[in-house]
């Protein structure tokens, strides 16, 4: 990120906003104002944030080797920091916190990259609504990436107070062990952000409990020397293509889709384990490895198998790919444990070890 200081080089681009209805700032620990963003294929970025958040927009031209970079302040505390790579004159876009109740999106282009920032306008186009056009950007290599839904409706939205995260650290100690540096797998916490997925007993959102069990599966395999790539790794609305995409552009070897089920709360009688795959026998043979070793953490819970499935983001992907679903949020049995950090917990080894032994067993 931009250190602080750095900005006496920068141009300010924030004077540039249209409309000053839209200066209203946010409590400085809310969750992060930013909801989802774009980079399109014709060099303009799309914001996405809380209705009424303020935001600063800041330039520093290319130097000492780096690329121009653009960065925009946005009110509310991102979690989790991340890079992406870029496309065409982008080299990579990175999402941080520069300080206790913010958010920095930073687009750094590639050193060649000339651009004016006299013709560089942060627009406010709606209350929730923003557009940067970067005149004069080649667009040659260009394509559409980003995270979340731009079209959904914004919310300001904090997770549940009743709930906490898994703070143990995890321990791969008694995990299958592989050959390090040479397996790569996706893993995608379903839902996200103002999308919660299934609430259930006592409130309990499906995208808290697989945030949680997919960040914890993460850090087991890459203590075993695999690389993780994940579709999100906090609280935002990632949209079905994105997810896939990133799976198919990165060479993958396996791709793992985390969710919770959920049914009617007039129906906690029922309740279970069940993996999905849509129809290549190798994602068969994954989606086996993952519903045992499920089940062997999860006692008294019914096993409903590994069943096919067409769910889009294993039915797109091109390498084996499996979807999961831990548990319901409305049931009696599942709910309480899906709830519990250190069932949590055992859900994450579980999925993790199901991995490993499919990367074992039958990757060569």
């Amino acid at each position: 990120m931009p250190p602080a200081s750095s900005r006496r080089l920068a141009w300010l681009l924030a004077a540039a906003l249209q409309c000053t209805a839209f200066t209203q700032g946010l409590p400085a620990r809310a969750a992060s104002a930013l909801a989802a963003w774009a980079f399109t294929e014709e060099g303009v970025l799309k914001l996405r944030t809380s209705r009424n958040a303020r935001l600063e927009a800041f330039f520093q031209a290319a130097s000492d080797g780096r690329g121009t970079r653009v960065w925009i302040d946005i009110p509310g505390e991102l979690k989790f920091p991340r890079r992406l790579a870029g496309r065409g004159a982008v080299r990579e876009i990175r999402l941080g916190k520069p300080r206790v109740g913010a958010t920095r999106l930073v687009v750094e282009f590639r050193p060649d990259v000339d651009l004016n920032p006299n013709d560089l306008r942060l627009r406010g186009t709606a209350p929730d609504r923003w557009e940067l056009v970067f005149t004069g950007l080649p667009t040659r290599g260009l394509d559409d990436f980003g995270e979340g839904d731009l079209t959904g409706r914004a919310t300001a939205w904090l997770p549940p107070s009743g709930f906490r995260p898994t703070r143990t650290p995890v321990d791969p100690s008694g995990l299958p062990t592989v050959a390090r540096n040479r397996y790569r797998i996706v893993i995608d916490p379903g839902h996200g952000g103002p999308d919660p997925g299934a609430i259930g007993i006592g409130g309990l959102r499906e995208t808290n409990v697989v945030l949680d069990v997919s960040l914890q599966v993460a850090d087991l395999l890459r203590a075993r020397g695999v690389d993780v790539r994940m579709t999100r790794t906090s609280e935002v609305d990632v949209d079905l293509p994105p997810r896939v995409s990133l799976a198919n552009r990165t060479g993958a070897t396996a791709f793992v889709s985390i969710h919770a089920n959920a049914l009617s709360m007039n129906r906690p009688d029922v309740n279970g384990i069940e993996t999905f795959f849509f129809s290549d026998p190798r994602s068969g043979r994954l989606a086996s490895y993952l519903q045992q070793q499920m089940m062997d953490v999860s006692p008294g819970t019914p096993n409903r198998g590994v069943r096919r499935g067409r769910f889009f983001v294993i039915r797109r992907t091109t390498m084996p790919s499996a979807l999961v679903e831990m548990g319901f949020v409305t049931g009696a049995i599942d709910a309480p444990r899906l709830a519990n950090a250190d069932h949590r917990r055992r859900l994450a080894l579980a999925l993790a070890a199901g991995i490993l032994n499919y990367l074992k067993q039958e990757v060569r």
